[in-house]
This record gives structure tokens, sequence and C-alpha cells, in this order.
């Protein structure tokens, strides 16, 4: 009997959409039966193209969504550098440019779109760009370099992240746009007003209803300039082209398939084309003859292919447009029927020019006397989107006074971000990835099985399951309310509290520490706990009232509160000895320094290695020796790094203006005045920070909980990003700062993290948290709870109060005292501790047994 053949299934493309049918295929088992080849023309794996601008500041990896360049069922064969230039729908091929030919049983067809440009005199220039993939912006960049001006020919949704991006480079920033208003298909005359405004307030430049006659050269063959009709040449040196996309049809188009009036391979609500045996998905198909631009919809046709493959009855019947962007750092969102075509529609309009917000809604009455949502604009403001968007088509009923949606809380509105709960099941919340209420619901219901075989916890397991907020995000707020309004219906109470012994949030804690001006572990738990404590609050507090009260963390009974780090004032390591690590701000440090360090590494000998946090670890320190080494440290001028401590760990630079030549600001300067600013500011989690002195990011300052990017006018301000086991990009909440004002927006940044996040909570989690970065601007930049002063109040007494821990630990008799391996015999070094040497230094002996603590009987007696 011969053996069954495998069939086989061909992805041409590999962007957003075709990832995602891959992805669906391998989940949904469609490769129990088909061997897939994936056949990318980039030469990189996809990416997030919606997040394209942000490859500047978090580069290429970031963005990619897979990073090794492979899928992990070995069914799945990527190609990259793989373009197809032919198929042949009658023998069932596909031909590559390199002449490589590979048979299918079915084909999908995710070739995208390309970039539309056109026929302007001078679009061949050199220094003439479109806006699409990664390859697209590192040569944008490369022409940045030496560039007076910019423009974006194009004001949509792509000519303006394509602005952003020039602005972002440092360029002077030109927008034109031939229709009389930006993001003409979007919004309506009243809101490009309001977004031209919020564009202009950034020192772009916007031209609408003009068009284009004459791009420039120069005798290079460089662009130098633009020519609107009837209007004179402006001098330009990069032109970017982001007019408009068009489907790449070209192969089926070539092979005789079904192609749209206006361009698109014609499929049907399956998705299939002209030809039985191939499918077309995302920007290049035209289900019904019309052309979806957005990655919503490609994703709901690439499961719509999954489910037919696999003998189901899914079809594609339309798909919401709705969008939600921050564009220059203005929130713009369109949803549903935004332009009020609908017969017999109304429209509510609120409008602030002070403000820059514009809010529409339009609502149409139903059957009972009420009012339905047809759809909306927002700008300026664009919080509600979340709430508003899912009620569009789900039957909702809207309040009596459904102005009250759009109005400001203060002004007769409710908080409607925070009223997902009066939603039916059926409404859509996720439109990327088409997850309704009841599907979230269902996630943290007892009898879900989606968490490894159980119901989710929290949000985050509900996106991590469902993909509700996987893509662009703007429903994250909403899911979390759904979550936490089905857990209060049932009865499901999250306890918050710190630990069995306190039953209060870290935040709590904080206030009643404060409040009642508690300087002891004892009065604390004595007046607001139980018990005796535990290793989880004792540290818990021990922060707090470092943080208030800035004094010695080893002084008196609150030296019993640290963990091991903490009390010897050092990172403890596996064989029982310590680490070392001096400051050195900002990286820069002087040959004298250098040498110290060095010949303190030789005298005692300890491994050295430089850190990613550009300072220098000396590793393999006993305990008796911390003191000797901190005070040779001491006198060559250092000080604690406090890597050891949750706490300021670094404030990581480039070298700026200083000695690079496309620096705009002296970042080391800067790096060196945070870190000596923020030093031994004790947090609930490490803090760290960057500056880099352009926007090619060397300092890597997105990846920090705070990151300072230089710009020709000041300084970006970046927040809650963070490295480790799971990284965050660090977001902009401020740009184009004078000195005063980033340091004044800093103070009172973490000053307000301290106060209010739990313990040992990230800046990035504590971000969600709290409501989101739109929260963190209200109270940091717009002062809206009037804590300003206080919280600058609050880093200036720690500033003046900072002291050098090693420092006052030498000199205090006292604390020395605890540095010694036995109490009983003080002298005698610990015999557990064993080393073996590779490449020239000590390394710590892999020893079988737990690791030594380094003391028999601890200093201070049992804790």
């Amino acid at each position: 009997m011969a053996p069954h053949l495998r069939k086989q299934l061909v992805v041409v493309g590999h962007g957003m959409v075709g990832h995602r049918f891959v992805q669906a295929a391998i989940e949904r088992g469609l490769t129990e039966t088909y061997d897939i080849t994936v056949l990318g023309e980039e030469p990189r794996a996809a990416y997030d193209r919606v997040a394209l601008t942000s490859f500047f500041e978090v580069g290429a990896e970031a963005l990619s969504y897979l990073p090794t360049g492979e899928y992990d069922d070995p069914r799945v064969t990527l190609r990259l550098n793989a373009a197809v230039a032919a198929m042949d729908a009658t023998a069932q091929t596909v031909t590559l440019a390199d002449g490589d030919t590979l048979r299918y049983d079915e084909l999908v067809l995710a070739t995208g779109a390309a970039p539309f440009v056109p026929p302007v005199p001078g679009k061949d220039l050199g220094n003439v760009f479109v806006y699409r993939t990664i390859e697209d912006l590192e040569a944008i960049r490369e022409a940045s370099a030496g560039a007076r001006a910019g423009a974006v020919i194009g004001g949509g949704l792509l000519g303006l992240e394509a602005a952003n991006a020039l602005h972002q480079l440092g360029v002077t920033t030109h927008v034109v746009e031939m229709a009389p208003r930006l993001m003409a298909v979007q919004i309506d005359e009243v809101g490009g007003a309001t977004l031209k405004r919020h564009v202009e307030d950034l020192g772009l430049t916007i031209h609408t209803g003009v068009m284009t006659e004459l791009i420039d050269g120069d005798d290079d063959g460089l662009v130098s300039g633009i020519k609107f009709k009837d209007e004179e040449t402006i001098p330009i040196d990069i032109v970017i082209f982001s007019a408009g996309i068009r489907p790449r049809d070209l192969i089926a188009r070539e092979a005789g398939l079904g192609i749209a009036e206006r361009g698109g391979v014609l499929v049907d609500e399956d998705c299939r084309t002209s030809d039985e045996h191939v499918w077309a998905i995302g920007e290049c198909a035209a289900p019904g003859g019309r052309m979806y631009g957005l990655v919503a919809p490609g994703y709901a046709m690439a499961e719509v292919v999954v489910d037919q493959l696999l003998g189901g009855e899914g079809q594609f019947l339309g798909a919401d447009m709705s969008t939600k962007l921050k564009l220059l750092g203005v929130d713009v969102a369109s949803f549903g029927d935004a332009f009020a075509t609908t017969e017999d529609a109304l429209e509510l309009v609120f409008a602030d020019a002070v403000a820059g917000i514009y809010k529409k809604l339009v609502v149409a009455e139903n059957a009972s006397g009420g009012y339905e949502l047809l759809g909306g604009i927002l700008v300026g403001d664009a919080s509600a989107y979340g709430v508003l968007r899912p009620m569009v088509g789900s039957g909702m009923e809207l309040p009596a006074n459904p102005e009250e949606l759009i109005l400001p809380a203060g002004r007769g509105g409710v908080d409607s971000a925070l009223s997902g709960g009066g939603l039916p099941d059926t409404a859509q919340i996720c439109s990327c990835n088409n997850v309704t209420k009841a599907d979230i619901v269902a996630a943290v219901s007892d009898e879900s099985t989606l968490n490894d075989g159980g119901p989710c916890g929290d949000a985050g397991c509900v996106t991590k399951c469902t993909k509700a907020g996987s893509t662009c995000g703007s429903c994250k707020v909403v899911v979390k309310k759904i979550v936490e309004d089905h857990f209060a219906a049932t009865g499901k109470v999250v306890d918050k509290s710190l630990c069995e012994h306190f039953p209060l949030t870290r935040q709590e804690l904080f206030e009643v520490v404060a409040i009642h001006g508690y300087n002891r572990f004892d009065d604390i738990i004595e007046g607001h706990g139980r018990g005796r404590g535990c290793d989880i609050c004792k540290p818990a507090v021990a922060s707090v009232l470092a943080s208030l009260l800035n004094h010695h963390v080893l002084d008196g009974s609150n030296a019993t509160l640290q963990d091991t780090n903490d009390a010897y004032l050092a990172n403890l390591q596996k064989n029982g000895t310590y680490s070392v690590v001096p400051r050195i701000p900002g990286g820069e440090i002087t040959p004298d320094k250098l040498i110290v360090i060095g010949q303190v590494a030789k005298e005692f000998g300890l491994y050295t290695k430089i850190t990613g946090g550009q300072r220098i670890d000396l590793f393999g320190a006993r305990m008796e020796d911390l003191p000797t080494i901190w005070k040779k440290l001491v006198d060559a001028g250092m000080e604690s790094g406090h890597a050891y401590g949750k706490s300021l760990r670094t404030v990581k630079s480039c070298v700026g203006s200083t000695w690079c030549r496309y620096g705009v600001q002296d970042s080391v300067g800067m790096a060196i005045e945070l870190e000596l600013r923020y030093r031994g500011l004790r947090s609930p989690h490490k803090l760290k920070g960057g500056v880099s002195g352009c926007a090619r990011e060397c300092a890597e300052a997105r990846s920090k909980d705070f990151g300072i990017i230089a710009t020709e006018k000041g300084w970006n301000l970046y927040v809650c990003g963070n490295g480790g086991a799971i990284p965050s990009h660090a977001q902009l909440l401020a740009g184009d700062l004078d000195h005063a004002t980033l340091i004044s927006y800093l103070d009172r940044f973490l000053m307000y993290y301290i106060r209010t996040a739990d313990r040992l909570q990230r800046t990035s989690y504590w971000m969600d948290a709290i409501g989101g970065l739109d929260r963190i601007r209200e109270v940091v930049v717009d002062d809206v709870l009037g804590l300003g002063a206080e919280l600058e109040a609050a880093m200036d007494t720690h500033v003046d109060s900072y002291f050098d821990e090693w420092k006052a630990t030498i000199e205090d008799p006292e604390k020395l005292a605890r540095f010694v391996s036995f109490v009983n015999a003080p002298g005698t070094p610990d015999p557990n501790i064993t080393f073996t040497e590779e490449r020239g230094q000590i390394q710590a002996a892999n020893n079988d047994g737990p690791v030594s603590l380094g003391a028999t009987i601890p200093v201070g007696g049992p804790r």
C-alpha cells in the first residue's frame, strides 16, 4: 500500500497577515495534514508595521514577530529573500525569482500592498523614499544625518506616521496633503482642523489643499526642493511619499485570476479566488471588489481561510474599519459611521479649541424611542474609544443623555472608560482579533481551561489566551474592567494585602507611615498589623522607611529588616562571597579611578567584569574584607553604586554632543547630573535610567524606567520601560523639554511611583495598574492632583539628605561589627568559600551544597 502523502500549502508573503495565518494554522491543527512553506520577499521575518515608526527607538528585533526566524512547528518552513516571480494555477506551482519551483495543493496569497508614488517629476531623484519597510526607514535615517528639512507627501495615517519619523530624526518637517484636511478618510473638517493645530504646535508645517507639481534636484541628482502648483519652491533635502497604497496583485493578474476593478485579487466570502485552490488575504485581496487597508480585516481573512481548509464554514462578511492611533503624540480615533451617512443620523459634538479636543458621536433613534450609537470621531482625547466602539452595532441603548459619553467628567460627563460592564455579551471588544465580551468572560469563568487547564486570574492572562488587546492595545482598559466586573459579580475578591501580617497594600502602608511619622517596624506592626512580620513585609517596610526618612538601612533595629544584600551593602553570590560595585555616574570615569579599581581587584583577588550599565563589578569579596575594600574606593573619591538595593542603579549614556558627530545635546553631562541627583533613592523595585544624545538612541534609553533622548529643542522624556525577563519599552511622557522642566517632571514621576507602586512592582506594571500613561501624564505634567510641588519638595529633601552608605558604615564601629564571618571567631575566614580559575581570573566554585551566608551565628543574633 502506498504511503499517504501530506498536502503542500504555500503561503506567498510573510507580513503581519501572512504570519497571522501561519499562527492560526499551527494553533488550530492545520499542520497535522499540511506541510506549510512560507515565502517572504523581505530579508527579515514578519514584524509589526503598525508600530514601524518606533523602529528608530526600539530597533528591528523589538518589532519582530519571529525573532528566531523560524516557527516552533517543524512542519512549517520559512524562506526569506524568496520573491515569487510567477504562479501557474493549472500546474499548481509557484516559481521564485531565483528559478526554484514549488508545487502546492493550496496556495495562499498574502502579498500585501505597495506604496503609491504619483507621477511627479523628480520622483526618481536621490533621497526620495517611500515609507513601508524597515529598509525604507534605515535609508531615511541615513539620509537625515545631514538634512535640513524634509517633506512627506500624504497627510493620511501613514503620512503622519512618516512625518513623525522625520520629526524624531530632528529634521524640520513639512506635511503635504492634496485634500483640504489631514486624515480626510477618517475624520471630518473640524476634527482635521483640531489635529492640524496639534501637529503645528509640535513644530511641523502643514500644507493642505495643495498639489505637488515638481521635486527639484541638485547637480548630484539629490533632492533640493519641492514646488507646489502656483507657489514658490520650498528648500527640501528629503521627500517621503506616503500617498496611499495599491494591492500587490501582479502574480495573480498574470496568472489569469479575477482582479477587482480598482485592483486587488477578487475573492468570495470564503476568501477563495477564481481558482478553487488559491486564496487571498490581507491588503492584496478584494472581498466583493473592496480592498481593506487595515490589519484587523486581514487577520479576519486569515482566520477564515484556516477555517475553510479545516472544513469549516467561516466567512468574511466585511470588517470593522475603526482606527485608534497616537499620531505625533495626539490621540485620534474614528469608528463606525463617522460621517453620519446613515439616513436620519444625528450628530452630538463637543469641541474645546483651547484644550485641542474634538469629539463627535453619530446616533440614530431606535424602535423604542431611545438612541443607538452608529459611530464617532475623537481627536485630542480618545480615552472613551475602548468602550464606545463596541457599542456600535451592539444594539445597546445609550443613556438618556448620550452627550454624557463625550463630555468631560467635570462638565456633566461620565467616565465612560470605566463603564464597560453594561455591554452585551455579543459586543466585539477587540476588533483586531475578533474577541467579544463573552469570550473574555469565558476566559475567567470557573469552567475555563484556557490557562494551562484552568481559568485566567487577571486581564494579562486574558490577553495572552484570547489575544484581546495584543495588537493595537486600545481595548486593554475595557478588557481589564470586564474581568474586574466579572470577579465582583461572582463574589471573587482579589486580596491585595501586602502579606498575612499587614491587611494593607504597599501604597496604603506608605501613607500610614508618612501620616503617623513612624520610624520603627515594631511601632508600625503594633499599630496596623499583627504577628512579628515576615520576609515579605520586613524588607517592604524597610524600603518605605528608607524612602521617607533617607536614613542608613543598617541603623538600629531596622538593620534586621533587610534582606541578604541590603544587610551587607553588597550582592551575595553563589559561593557565599559578595560583589562590590562602585558608582560610575553616566559611565564616565577618570584613569586614576580606573587604576584604583584595578589595584583593589589585584590586592583582594577579585574577578572583574564590565556591566551593561557602564560600570565595573568586582566579584569574590569575602564579607570580612568588604569594609577595607570600600575604604580604598572611598578614599579614591568613589562611593556605593547601590547595586544591592531596590533603588537607582545607573543612568547609562552615550557620548552625545561632546564627541559624537550626530549628538545634539550633552548626554553624558545630563546622565551624570541625574545619577547624582537620584543616587540612593529607595523605591519599590530597582530603577534604571538612560540618556541618548540623539534619535539614534545608543544608550538604549527606552529600555529604562526613565529615558531621555536629546532633540534639537531640548529633551524627550520616556517613562516606564525595563529590560529583564519581560521587557517593556518606555513611552513618551513629554517632548522637547528644557532642562528645568525635565528635572521637575522626573522628580514628580519618581516620587509618584515610590508613593503609589506595589511591592516589587516595575514601573511598566505600575503604569498599567495606575491607569496607563495618560494618568501619569495627568499627575506629572498636568498636575491634576495638585501634588507637583509636594513631590518635587520630597525629592529635594532626598537630594539634600543623601549620604554614602559605604562611607557611613566604615566610620561607624557598631555597623562595622556586622562584617565578620564568625561572631565567635572574628578573624577566621569562612572555609566553605572556594574558587576555581578560568581565563586568568577566579570563578565561583560549583558547590553541591547550599549557598553559605557566611555566618554560623548571624551578626546581631538570630533573625
